[in-house]
């Protein structure tokens, strides 16, 4: 009989398992708040490894789970401090690739099971590329179990080495219902207003201001769409370190493109727009496909990782770099209320087919309990 009971029949401790994240980008560290919720109420204790700032964002604390500092993966005593917090743990989870080799190399030498959760893929060249491919393998062939969040991050874990990769159900937490703007300060004409796009369509690209986004193809096609009257105004919600480079030529080639810097606001900006767009060189559950889907806004992505599986015929796909065919698929879009209505009507339903959290709780209880139920025969 397994552990895993929030009722711990016959005098049974409940599983302890301790979830492990590093930095912690915005959808691993919603994901785990998810899961250590879900895994709380059914009686599991959970302890979320985090650096301090994570918590204080995502309050692990607050739906159950014990909290413990870590400090990230370039502090030398990161590991130590994992070794001590896994020393009684059932079972460790860890979300993506620093966090995972920590892990492994706190649970040197010991027999407790591990799960790796890959969420995205490690973006570099050259000889850091080549370090994160090792450790990667060493990642993979460690874990009991890897669980990728798209296909393809399934199919590279396998090809890696992992001796049992599979595909995650990873809902996106706290979604909802598409008209659900209650507050009147935050209405759509009033957002709009604030960002300068009355009386002009309204473009949102949300993500961190690094290369692999496609920002500077962003621009390309800015510059093409800029011809149109009005003029869509393009707003990019994130910071990084391409900021003064993408500033400079917003401001050299006089494109209609405004840089506002992080935001707690995403939905609200979601709302408010006429179209998303996800320009990126790989993606995995892109939370701003999700998010756009969910609130009836059209996307036109790029086709790549998990963005075609994740969003089937509900939006506009188009080549990764093609600044030409981004462009075009804009302007098709603005022009054709009809095509929009029905990419709106189509995300409904994609998003319809998308795993709740109860079902991600559940799919992953399936392999803890796995890989922690005694078994009496050998």
């Amino acid at each position: 009989m397994s552990h895993v009971s929030s009722n711990s029949p016959h005098g049974q401790s409940p599983l302890r398992t301790v979830q492990v994240l590093g930095g912690g980008n915005a959808g691993s560290s919603a994901h785990v708040r998810s899961l250590a919720a879900g895994l709380v109420a059914r009686g599991v204790r959970v302890t979320v490894c985090a650096p301090v700032e994570a918590d204080r964002s995502y309050d692990f604390t607050g739906v159950g789970a014990e909290h413990v500092h870590i400090p990230r993966s370039s502090d030398p005593g990161s590991v130590a401090a994992l070794r001590a917090v896994c020393a009684d743990a059932d079972l460790v989870h860890a979300h993506g690739l620093h966090a995972s080799f920590r892990t492994v190399l706190a649970l040197s030498g010991r027999d407790t099971p591990l799960v790796v959760t890959w969420h995205n893929r490690a973006h570099a060249e050259g000889a850091r590329g080549h370090l994160l491919r090792l450790l990667e393998r060493r990642v993979v062939r460690t874990a009991a179990v890897v669980l990728g969040t798209t296909s393809d991050l399934v199919d590279r874990a396998r090809r890696t080495g992992a001796r049992d990769a599979r595909l995650a159900a990873v809902a996106l937490p706290g979604s909802r219902p598409p008209a659900e703007v209650d507050d009147p300060d935050r209405q759509p004409p009033k957002v709009r207003a604030e960002l300068g796009a009355t009386g002009r369509p309204l473009l949102i690209a949300v993500g961190s201001l690094d290369r692999h986004r496609g920002y500077d193809v962003l621009l390309d096609a800015a510059r093409a769409w800029s011809r149109l009257d009005p003029a869509p105004l393009l707003v990019i919600a994130g910071e990084g370190p391409l900021r003064p480079e993408l500033q400079r030529r917003i401001e050299d080639e006089e494109l209609p493109v405004r840089l506002i810097g992080r935001r707690e606001d995403a939905r609200e900006l979601l709302d408010a727009a006429d179209l998303a767009l996800l320009t990126s060189r790989w993606e995995p559950r892109s939370v701003l496909a999700q998010e756009a889907l969910h609130a009836r806004v059209p996307l036109v992505a790029t086709a790549v990782g998990g963005i075609p599986d994740l969003v089937g015929d509900a939006a506009e796909l188009v080549p990764y770099g093609d600044a030409a065919a981004l462009a075009e698929a804009v302007v098709r879009l603005l022009g054709d209320p009809a095509r929009c209505e029905l990419l709106r009507d189509r995300g409904v339903r994609q998003a319809a087919g998308w795993p709740t959290e109860d079902e991600t709780v559940a799919q992953v209880l399936s392999v803890y309990d796995e890989l922690t139920q005694p078994r009496a025969f050998s």
